[in-house]
């Protein structure tokens, strides 16, 4: 493990691989980037570190000793201190399979292995430049008996207590929430949630919202079958 000298402001990465070289390369480029970086060569290892070094971005293996990246990134989201950072797999496993557990445990992005460097920092520099954007629209959203908070990433439902959504998660259902009655396709949730310059399947959006209807019930998020997904501010 080790540490670079960024600033304090530094968004922090947490590289997890087993190879050596690739460990190398990673944290090289994202120090060039600015970015503070901490290693770990497996899963263990990895949700040690995660638990003081507070990243903002994992970037995860999923062939890996002791532990799998699919269980380390499962351990990680139940964390929360650290449910809301970005993990992004970075993996030598192309089959649908593993792409598909992959956000079915909370992956932001899943990128294919050889690593093109360049390429893959452009995509980290995109992901926090739509995070500072998020943050500077409006904070919260109040519609039917929901309360959406995008601050602390919670959303309180009939004045209960808050429950905390991984980031993705949150994104759709705030998304979705401040354009109630409108339809969105599978494709365009993806390129506005995970954006144009990452490949994720359709069916991570279906994944997602089954997972928010099973936290907050099914009467808000619609399917209109064939077409999309939409908020519905009608009363159940």
């Amino acid at each position: 493990m080790s540490t670079t000298k960024s600033a304090v402001s530094a968004p922090k990465v947490l590289v997890v691989d087993d190879d050596s070289d690739i460990v190398e390369l990673l944290e090289y480029n994202l120090t060039k980037e600015g970015y503070s970086v901490q290693t770990a060569s497996n899963g263990r290892k990895a949700i040690e570190t995660a638990k003081t070094f507070l990243p903002d971005l994992i970037l995860l293996d999923i062939m890996m000793p002791q532990l799998d990246g699919i269980e380390t990134g499962r351990i990680l989201r139940q964390n929360p201190d650290i449910k809301n950072t970005y993990i992004l797999f970075l993996t030598a496993r192309s089959e649908e399979y593993s792409e598909v557990a992959a956000f079915d445990v909370g992956a932001d992005d899943y990128i294919t292995k050889p690593i093109k460097p360049r390429a893959l920092m452009s995509r980290i520099n995109a992901l926090f430049r739509r995070e500072a954007q998020k943050a500077e629209s409006g904070d919260t959203i109040e519609i039917l008996d929901l309360s959406i908070n995008r601050k602390n990433y919670t959303v309180t439902q009939a004045g209960e207590k808050a429950t905390v959504l991984p980031k993705k998660e949150f994104e759709l259902l705030f998304f979705l929430a401040q354009t109630p009655n409108k339809v969105f396709s599978r494709d365009e949730l993806l390129q506005k949630i995970w954006g144009a310059d990452i490949y994720v399947l359709e069916r991570t959006v279906d994944v997602h919202i089954r997972k928010l209807r099973e936290k907050l019930g099914d009467n808000y998020i619609k399917t209109l079958k064939g077409v999309g997904y939409m908020f519905s501010n009608e009363p159940a």
